[in-house]
C-alpha cells in the first residue's frame, strides 16, 4: 500500500509539472529542486532524531536501555543521507565558483612556475577537470540523494529496528514537516490554489491516514499499543 501510494505522488508529481508552467526558469527550477532535496534530508533527518529521543525519554528506564541498544541502523542511515546533500552542496558551490575560482589557481600555480602563459594553462586546465569532477559529482549525488531519501522514506530510517511502532508514529511528523517547508517556499508551478493545495495535501494526509490504519492494526492483531512500548 505505501509503495502505490508511493508511486501516485511521483504520477501526479510528474503531471503537474507537464500540466502547468514553471514559475521560474528551467534552472532555476533545478536548482531549486536540488537545494530543496537537500534541505528536506535534513528536515527528514532532525524530524527521525526528534521522534525517537521522544520516544526513548518517554519510555520506561529498562526500556530505554534495550531501545538504545537498537539505534545502529537508525543513525547509520541518517547519516548516510546526511552525506548526499554535503556532496550536492560542495559541487554546486564548485560549479559557481565560490570554492575556488581561475584567479585563486593561478595565484597558486604562480608560485610555483611563475607568472606566465604556462600558468594560465595550468590553471585552465585544473579549473576544466575540477569543474568536470564537480558536475560529476552533482549528478552522481543526486541520484544517491534521490534513492536514500526514497529509502529512508520508505523504512523511515529503520525505525522498525527500534520497535514497530516507531515508523507510524514518525511519518505523520516528517510529512508535516515537509509541508510546513513547502509552503514557505513557494510553488513551483503557477497552478490554481485548489490544484496546488491538492497536490500539497495529498501526501501528508494519506500518510497520516497509513500510520493511524498501521497503529490499529498493530493493536487488533498483534497487541501491540504506544503504552505497552513504552513499558507503563
Amino acid at each position: 500500500m505505501q509503495l502505490a501510494r508511493t508511486i501516485l505522488g511521483l504520477v501526479a508529481a510528474v503531471w503537474l509539472v507537464a500540466a502547468y508552467p514553471l514559475s521560474g526558469g528551467g534552472q532555476k527550477f533545478v536548482l531549486g529542486k536540488l537545494l530543496e532535496l537537500a534541505f528536506s534530508c535534513g528536515i527528514m533527518a532532525v524530524g527521525s532524531i526528534i521522534g525517537v529521543t521522544a520516544f526513548l525519554v518517554a519510555s520506561t528506564p529498562d526500556r530505554r536501555r534495550d531501545f538504545a541498544g537498537r539505534l545502529r541502523r537508525p543513525i547509520s542511515a541518517a547519516l548516510m543521507l546526511a552525506a548526499g546533500p554535503v556532496f550536492i552542496w560542495l559541487s554546486v558551490e564548485t560549479l559557481k565558483g565560490d570554492l575556488i575560482n581561475g584567479e585563486d589557481l593561478k595565484d597558486l600555480f604562480s608560485a610555483f612556475a611563475g607568472p606566465g602563459i604556462i600558468c594560465t594553462v595550468l590553471a585552465f586546465l585544473a579549473l576544466a577537470i575540477g569543474w568536470l569532477a564537480a558536475l560529476a559529482v552533482l549528478l552522481g549525488s543526486s541520484v544517491y540523494t534521490l534513492l536514500a531519501t526514497y529509502a529512508c522514506v520508505f523504512t523511515c530510517f529503520m525505525a522498525r529496528d527500534v520497535h514497530q511502532l516507531l515508523p507510524a508514529l514518525i511519518s505523520p511528523l516528517l510529512v508535516w514537516s515537509l509541508f510546513a517547508f513547502q509552503m514557505f517556499n513557494g510553488p513551483d508551478v503557477a497552478a490554481p490554489p485548489e490544484v496546488l493545495y491538492t497536490f500539497m495535501l495529498g501526501g501528508p494526509l494519506s500518510v497520516t491516514a497509513l500510520s493511524v490504519w498501521e497503529v490499529r492494526r498493530l493493536r487488533i492483531r498483534h497487541g501491540i499499543t504506544l503504552r505497552a512500548a513504552l513499558g507503563h
